[in-house]
């Protein structure tokens, strides 16, 4: 079954929006997990608008089950994961003032680079995943730098299919396929939801793992955090 990633980012935005530690980022995270998770993701950037550096050591603490760690690798960063240790890191190609992730690494172009980052991560023993588009030529290049995994993209596929568009998943069958030849583990992320997880998971084949942040978080303001990773859970089956 393809595993569950919560990204807590939203948890920590809300805490941060009045100052003190009401939603307790910690507690949350330890909830999350006890509902049925079976993993925690943040993704802390330079501002720490949302997720703090110091929450990424606090959580070590606290995350059981697998913890990843997502961000563009700038010195900061390495040094953050190398301190953490997290089973997983994941590179995104972040800008500075960036709101969202909205892109995915150009393997190709950035191959040297990338080599480099991974192979310092791996010597630490830190499962590494680099961000994608679907595009099988990327994930080819993925390959070459080393890393474990990628992450695919999922935003374009989130968008075509709530306008009712399934041909949306063609380029993501084509990137998996790709990546399961190369000896690639295979994860996703971005604008997944309750609405688009089920197919997205049952035409994905060797789907490792989903991490799912802004969605699950608003889905839970109707249905609860508990209810809803028990109905993320049901539909990865």
């Amino acid at each position: 079954m393809t595993k569950l990633s919560v990204n807590i980012n939203k948890i920590a935005t809300l805490r941060n929006a009045r100052g003190g530690n009401v939603p307790d980022l910690l507690k949350v995270a330890a909830d999350i997990e006890n509902f049925g998770a079976e993993g925690i993701t943040i993704h802390p950037r330079p501002d720490e608008r949302h997720i703090r550096y110091q929450d990424a050591r606090d959580l070590k603490n606290i995350v059981t089950t697998e913890y990843n760690i997502e961000g563009n690798p700038n010195q900061k960063f390495i040094d953050l994961v190398l301190t953490v240790k997290p089973e997983q890191v994941t590179l995104v190609p972040d800008g500075v003032d960036a709101i969202t992730s909205n892109a995915g690494w150009d393997t190709l172009a950035n191959a040297s680079f990338l080599r480099d980052v991974i192979g310092t991560f791996k010597a630490a023993n830190i499962r590494t995943s680099i961000f994608v588009n679907a595009d099988p030529k990327i994930v080819a290049g993925a390959a070459d730098t080393g890393t474990d995994r990628i992450e695919l993209y999922t935003e374009s596929y989130a968008e075509a299919f709530s306008k009712g568009d399934t041909s949306g998943i063609t380029p993501f069958i084509a990137a998996a396929e790709m990546a399961t030849s190369l000896g690639l583990g295979i994860n996703a992320g971005h604008d997944l939801s309750l609405d688009n997880i089920q197919y997205f998971s049952e035409q994905i084949p060797n789907l490792l793992e989903v991490s799912i942040g802004h969605a699950l978080i608003c889905e839970s303001l109707y249905f609860g955090l508990d209810n809803v990773i028990k109905m993320y859970l049901n539909k990865l089956k």
